[in-house]
């Protein structure tokens, strides 16, 4: 019997275990193998340490100690590698149990799509959308309809209203640039129309006078 056969309990009477069972068995393996790896580790650091210790002073305890290191090396390099196959194994047998769910999964979508699809029948579904369509195009036409006032505004020539508003705001126009003429002329000085004043003579004093008629009687 092979080991994995073994490992899984295999052998014809024996019903095959579930891909969780194998998970399950394959990581149990795993810690096994991992705790004789760890103690294989330790007993290898002690074979060292022994064969210092004796040195050349005791050479057949010395090598003694390092042919059990070798072998137990050599036992721990084998387990590595085991340890790389189971965890090979159980990641191939995780994989293989996710999508076995997921195909699950779908299958079960599947038949729950094919159920609701069998309640269904396409020629109705068209003839549904047909008469949604149409009920949409109605209510279209309703809306447009009320929307659009009847007898208020209808006789009035859109031509003539455009005309009329550019006429108001042709008078808007003239009326702005009237004000702007106006307050122009409002802030310009305006042009005198009197003529200026000038100044009056001055007026001689009384004490002036007599002072000239003195001046006039002597020179005469």
């Amino acid at each position: 019997m092979s080991l994995v056969a073994k490992l899984f309990g295999g052998g014809k009477k024996n019903k095959a275990p579930t891909p969780q069972e194998g998970i399950q068995r394959l990581r149990e393996v795993e810690e096994m193998l991992m705790k004789k790896s760890d103690f294989l580790e330790k007993k290898i650091q002690t074979e060292l340490a022994t064969a210092k210790k004796y040195g050349t002073k005791n050479k057949r305890s010395a090598l003694q100690a390092l042919k059990r290191k070798k072998r137990f090396e050599k036992q721990l390099q084998q387990i590595d590698g085991t340890l790389s196959t189971i965890e090979f194994q159980r990641e191939a047998l995780e994989n293989a149990s996710t999508n076995t769910e997921v195909l699950k999964v779908m299958g079960v979508a599947a038949k729950a799509l094919k159920e609701t699809h069998n309640n269904l029948d396409v020629d109705k579904v068209h003839d549904l959308m047909d008469e949604v369509a149409e009920q949409q195009e109605i209510a279209n036409e309703i809306g447009e309809a009320i929307s659009n006032p009847v007898g208020f505004g209808q006789d009035v020539d859109e031509d003539e209203l455009l005309a009329e508003l550019e006429e108001m705001e042709e008078e808007e126009l003239n009326r702005q640039l009237l004000d702007v003429g106006g307050s122009v002329a409002d802030e310009l000085p305006s042009v005198p129309v009197a003529e200026p004043s000038r100044p009056e003579p001055k007026v001689a004093h009384k004490e002036d006078d007599d002072e000239m008629k003195e001046l006039a009687a002597w020179a005469s």
